[in-house]
């Protein structure tokens, strides 16, 4: 085949790639949705089995809440917290204010037990929604993501604003479900540039639903998230956004610092 022959056909080839409705064009990568898209496609419904009793901690872990007080905790103001205890269970008093620990952490193994309202009200993102905050700075949602439609970015164990989980592992209203996080805190230069971004694994009611993600940024509201140099230590926070989730038990391992070497 002459070189004037092949040259005509690797032209058409190359139109046809660039002119076909997406041929060979890479599919749409997370990051390119705009933040809370509601054009984005839902993550599967996965059914994670039935509650269990609560979780006991390792021989090594710090038990930040058993259900029977706040000991471990303070308001985000730095006063009493004004969540009310329960019978095993400790409850989000609208208003009142978010919690956080009175400990700070950075890299962490992180347990989280809650239940959203059993009577469901409201609907979106104005059902069952509260929050764990690692840092203080970055959430992993709770919402009431059963039969209930939201911007997927914002569902149940979403990073918030940020990463949908792989699947919808969540149980009906009521019922107790869990986190089991792995957290490896953000690392920065001298110049407050990010070395490391801040990496999580999350389990949701025992189904993986982020496998060691990347947060883009501190978490924001309704605007693409971007880091901010801060401390190598902060408090893990539990969010008061007016619904009465339950939270039962709670329970932290500190895992070996992730620096990079020679810092």
């Amino acid at each position: 085949m002459s070189s004037r022959i092949l040259a005509t056909a690797f032209a058409l080839t190359l139109a046809l790639l660039l002119f076909l409705p997406g041929a060979c064009r890479p599919a749409q990568e997370p990051d390119e949705w705009p933040v809370h898209s509601m054009e984005r496609p839902r993550p599967p419904v996965v059914d994670p089995g039935p509650p269990g009793p609560p979780a006991p901690p390792p021989s090594d872990a710090i038990v930040l809440m058993d259900g029977s007080n706040l000991d471990e905790w303070l308001s985000q103001a730095g006063d009493e917290p004004g969540w009310r205890v329960g019978e095993g269970y400790v409850e989000v008093v609208g208003g009142t204010g978010s919690i956080r620990t009175r400990r700070e952490f950075g890299d962490i193994q992180l347990h989280v037990e809650w239940a959203a309202p059993a009577e469901v009200t409201g609907e979106g993102q104005n059902r069952g929604n509260s929050g764990v905050f690692l840092m203080g700075r970055y959430e992993v949602q709770i919402l009431d993501s059963w039969d209930n439609d939201t911007y997927p970015d914002g569902q149940s164990a979403a990073l918030y604003g940020q990463v949908p989980p792989l699947v919808n592992a969540s149980r009906p209203p009521g019922a107790w479900q869990t986190f089991d996080i792995v957290f490896r805190r953000p690392h920065f230069g001298e110049d407050g540039r990010v070395i490391r971004p801040a990496r999580i694994t999350v389990f949701h009611n025992g189904v993986l639903v982020h496998d060691n993600v990347a947060f883009t940024g501190i978490t924001v509201h309704g605007r693409e998230a971007e880091y901010r140099p801060h401390e190598d230590r902060g408090p893990i926070l539990l969010q008061d956004h007016g619904d009465p989730l339950r939270f039962r038990t709670v329970w932290v391992r500190e895992l070996t610092d992730s620096s990079p070497p020679g810092r």
